[in-house]
């Protein structure tokens, strides 16, 4: 009896392993990228571990709904300038935080260049680069060229950026790069995105540029990542 017992809960832990295996080996690439991020809680964890304090200022690019503003403020009390160019999405956020002086929200995009465009409506995956899903889902944005906005606010660092921006990262980040302004932020934390046209080589070549003033303390390929400036020391 205990012998047949042994074997019916050994095989019971062989088909639980079979079937995550199976899981794991015939879910969409989308679906496999997440796995280890979720193994380690990334979002507790890894985007929220910095090295701020209240003095720090932080930019919020793709706010959504606030919650990893709402986490950053609660545990360092840092100044944050969070940018969404939705307006259902940048009231709820104005609203949730109205007694809070120490964030700032925006209501446009920051980008390469200053800009009127289209943006399709689907929750935190909206964004201006992927096919609408009906003509009801459009709104017309605004977005903003980022070094004019930080040359008109006076902001001369940024200790931490996150920028979730469905397709939007390519050309800000190369913006960022290009006007010499990267090597003002400490912390850029990106989540890249597949469905824009040559993707990879795009993530490739900013990586590249990133690593010339940037180390990277995580990554997730295509969920996110973090890159860090090379001896950082903020001037706070």
């Amino acid at each position: 009896m205990q012998i047949d017992l042994f074997f019916r809960k050994l095989l019971e832990k062989i088909a639980l392993y079979l079937n995550k295996g199976a899981k794991y080996i015939y879910c969409f690439p989308q679906e496999k990228r997440v796995v280890d991020w979720f193994a380690v809680q990334g979002d507790k964890t890894l985007r929220l571990n910095y090295d701020l304090n209240e003095f720090s200022i932080v930019f919020d690019l793709g706010g959504f709904e606030g919650q990893w503003t709402s986490d950053i403020f609660s545990m360092y009390c840092c100044k944050i300038h969070v940018f969404e160019p939705v307006k259902t999405f940048a009231d709820k956020i104005e609203k949730r935080f109205i007694k809070n002086t120490k964030i700032i929200v925006h209501q446009f995009g920051l980008s390469n260049v200053n800009k009127e465009t289209e943006i399709f409506i689907d929750a935190d995956s909206s964004s201006a680069f992927k096919g609408k899903i009906s003509s009801e889902d459009i709104e017309d944005i605004n977005l903003v060229k980022a070094i004019d906005f930080i040359k008109n606010h006076n902001i001369k660092y940024i200790d931490l950026i996150k920028i979730n921006i469905e397709g939007g990262e390519y050309d800000l980040l190369e913006h960022l790069i290009e006007s010499g302004f990267i090597q003002n932020i400490n912390n850029i934390q990106v989540q890249f995105h597949d469905f824009m046209p040559d993707a990879v080589m795009k993530m490739a070549n900013i990586q590249e540029e990133l690593s010339k003033t940037h180390f990277l303390t995580y990554q997730y390929p295509f969920v996110w990542e973090n890159w860090k400036k090379n001896d950082c020391k903020s001037p706070r």
